[in-house]
């Protein structure tokens, strides 16, 4: 009988497996493209939300031909366009970078009163174990200030991120309540993703948000995942087949960050 039980039990796996090819476990941090790619206009790409949703309930990244920002919280995708409003995608949305895990918070910190994003580089990083891993971070609470960004859907022939962003559209929020989205990357991703912070912001009544460049925190606590596992997904697209990603992009990467 027990015999019976484990063959089924195993049947029933590869089955799962294999309709749901792409699927992660928890502590997997989950990536579609690279932010080189992303930075020299690979702004298309095969990855659907519905896809992306079985590999994560938290993250961020950016939607097809570079239209807004993305916000994965609870589950649930928004895309801050370029107006600042956010609104739902549906799940054939595609992506051409984003990263996303299954949520699950291994500590709690409080952050200090005025606390903005240089003290949070400096002083949160004391209660990472190691700075050889990935964090997944969720900031949740009030805040003085919150500055971010979004980015206009871009035409063909796409132009490099670097020259997208000298135009970008920044909004300025006081007093306000939300949260913050997105990982700690360590530096030896650098080219794959952004080393240390990558921060998006959702208001609490989820009809802002953005990119994050600063804020200053009034009472707000952050929770930490750690992730030992990466997971990438390159594109299978002519576009990413056909870019030259040998240059060091990191100046250009810190100007489009700030």
């Amino acid at each position: 009988m027990v015999k019976y039980s484990f063959r089924l039990l195993f049947a029933a796996c590869c089955l799962f497996l294999a309709v749901f090819p792409g699927f992660a476990g928890e502590d997997t941090v989950t990536q579609v493209s690279t932010i080189d790619a992303l930075m020299t206009g690979i702004y298309d790409g095969p990855t659907t939300l519905g896809e992306l949703r079985r590999n994560g309930d938290l993250g961020l990244g950016t939607f097809a031909a570079l239209d807004g920002e993305m916000v994965l919280l609870d589950g649930i995708f928004y895309q801050v366009t370029s107006t600042g409003d956010v609104r739902r995608p549906g799940p054939d949305t595609k992506t051409p970078f984003a990263a996303v895990t299954f949520f699950k918070a291994d500590r709690t910190v409080r952050l200090a009163r005025g606390t903005d994003f240089k003290s949070l580089i400096s002083d949160t990083q004391r209660s990472f174990p190691t700075r050889n891993a990935f964090y997944a971070v969720k900031i949740k609470g009030t805040f003085k200030m919150m500055k971010t960004r979004s980015v206009p859907a871009q035409q063909r022939p796409y132009r490099p991120l670097t020259e997208i962003v000298k135009t970008q559209p920044v909004f300025d929020f006081a007093d306000v309540a939300g949260t913050m989205v997105g990982f700690w990357c360590p530096s030896f991703v650098k080219g794959v993703n952004v080393p240390g912070y990558h921060l998006h912001f959702l208001r609490a009544d989820g009809k802002k948000g953005g990119h994050v460049l600063d804020f200053i925190v009034d009472n707000a606590t952050m929770e930490i995942d750690d992730s030992r596992e990466f997971s990438l997904i390159l594109p299978d697209d002519p576009a990413f087949d056909k870019a030259n990603l040998e240059p060091d992009r990191a100046g250009e990467l810190k100007a489009v960050e700030k």
